[in-house]
């Protein structure tokens, strides 16, 4: 992808430690958060997190409640073609993708980051929700999971009023999926057993939206 130098060295943001010191204003100001669950987010080591998607606001939504780790997200190619939106999108750990086409280098980027330690956050439906009910996933999750053999931890984000001001929202940590569990790890892999693992874990978020908000 042009623009983005996909053998650079994966390390963390400065900027984003600094950002998130604002994220009260976001979490607090603009909208309601709860978090829920954070006790079950890995003190350490590679996995993929994995959240329906809602609002502009949700990688951030999501990074705020991490206090001690930084995402490194994956996103749609379009947002970098903003030379601002670009910039500061890679600025805190993001990196493009291209929809709706084989994109080697960056779901090769995307399984580098796990197995060098960090966490990738990825949107499986690969696009908003239109009624803030979760999709269906995409395969490309799967893929990236059998590339690096990575676990998984489903993330829900629950609203009632598609992120308007002030909206209540509640962003729910599951149980880490271990790898092993997604059936994708043998030598004789199928495109079936790749749609059935991203099912799975779509599966697993809708389980824990369909809790709804914070009791």
């Amino acid at each position: 992808m042009k623009g983005f130098d996909y053998d650079r060295e994966i390390t963390n943001s400065k900027l984003y430690d600094r950002m998130r010191s604002f994220g009260f204003l976001l979490k607090d100001k603009r909208y309601k958060v709860e978090y829920e669950g954070l006790e079950n987010i890995p003190a350490e080591g590679g996995f993929i997190l994995a959240s329906n998607h809602v609002n502009m606001f949700d990688p951030a939504i999501i990074a705020i409640g991490i206090k001690d780790r930084q995402l490194h997200f994956m996103g749609k190619k379009e947002l970098f073609d903003n030379k601002l939106v670009g910039y500061l999108f890679k600025k805190v750990n993001g990196f493009p993708v291209a929809r709706g086409a084989v994109d080697t280098k960056a779901l090769d980027y995307a399984a580098r980051v796990v197995r060098e330690g960090h966490i990738l956050g990825i949107f499986p439906e690969g696009t908003r929700s239109k009624d803030c009910t979760p999709k269906s996933a995409k395969r490309g999750i799967s893929v990236i999971a059998r590339a690096a053999k990575a676990d998984v931890l489903p993330v829900s984000i629950y609203t009632e009023t598609m992120m308007e001001r002030h909206s209540k929202v509640t962003v729910r940590f599951g149980k880490l999926i271990p790898f092993e569990e997604l059936g994708i790890g043998g030598d004789d892999c199928t495109r079936q057993n790749l749609t059935d693992a991203a099912k799975y874990i779509m599966d697993e978020i809708v389980h824990l939206w369909e809790e709804g908000h914070c009791k």
